[in-house]
């Protein structure tokens, strides 16, 4: 039969008082919360990696509607609104028929050019905003744990050193146990930083490439709108180059 240890994690709840069960509970709370926070943004951002994947393969659609067609299937389970590559284009799409139905308003004497610049813009501000949401629970948590946790093991050793003075018996063995347990709530608040603050820095690098592809594309979907083409590659801009000088030449 084996022998209830009279140290450890059990020992410290049956002895410890309010507060240190406080503690506890709080710890736990900040550790549930934080990895709900990291497995809803982790599966988000891996649904924004494939959206950005396809958003490739938008330039090679046939039409404007089937490039969304397009977009739309990577990430079909949600509203184009969770989606910032369609979002970005349905945007911008209707910035650009906006401002030619509606040229007596106030925006129809901006450039056409301007007003597409802003609304694209305030669209990848606005995803940006959304891959943001939790990360602030993130960042508490990996930042106040650790203090939580301290706190409670500085209130543990204090009732234990009051407990030992007490009972007036010093050794060793009486010190080490219950300073011991206490040092467990130290251990538990770096439990719940360390994967916080990890998962913090993996989610806000993933989110910071996800806003530059954002960019990126959203510069694009303004050289469509005004020219009604793409833009061209360095290697395409080369060669209409080349052969621009090849026939001023003749």
């Amino acid at each position: 039969m084996i022998e209830q240890n009279p140290y450890g994690i059990a020992a410290l709840w049956a002895q410890g008082d309010g507060v240190i069960k406080g503690v506890a509970l709080v710890l736990l709370i900040m550790s549930v919360a934080s990895w709900c926070v990291i497995l809803i943004r982790a599966r988000h951002l891996w649904q924004l990696q494939k959206v950005a994947h396809a958003s490739r393969d938008f330039w090679h659609a046939q039409s404007f509607a089937q490039g969304l067609q397009i977009l739309s299937a990577a990430n079909a389970q949600h509203s184009s609104r969770a989606n910032p590559f369609r979002f970005l284009a349905d945007e911008g799409q209707a910035a650009l028929d906006h401002h030619s139905t509606h040229q007596d308003d106030l925006h129809g004497h901006l450039p056409l050019s301007d007003w597409l610049t802003s609304t694209l813009k305030g669209a990848i501000e606005e995803s940006a905003e959304q891959m943001q949401k939790g990360l602030a629970v993130l960042a508490s948590v990996g930042s106040t744990a650790p203090f939580v946790g301290l706190f409670g093991t500085v209130w543990g050793i204090y009732h234990a050193l009051v407990g030992i003075g007490a009972s007036g018996q010093a050794s060793i063995d009486k010190v080490a146990g219950p300073v011991g347990e206490a040092l467990i709530m130290t251990a538990f608040g770096l439990a719940v930083a360390i994967p916080a603050v990890l998962a913090y820095n993996a989610l806000n690098r993933g989110n910071k490439g996800i806003i530059s592809k954002l960019n990126r594309f959203a510069f694009q979907l303004h050289a469509y709108f005004l020219t009604g083409a793409a833009p061209k590659s360095a290697q395409q801009r080369a060669a209409a180059a080349q052969v621009t000088a090849i026939r001023k030449g003749v």
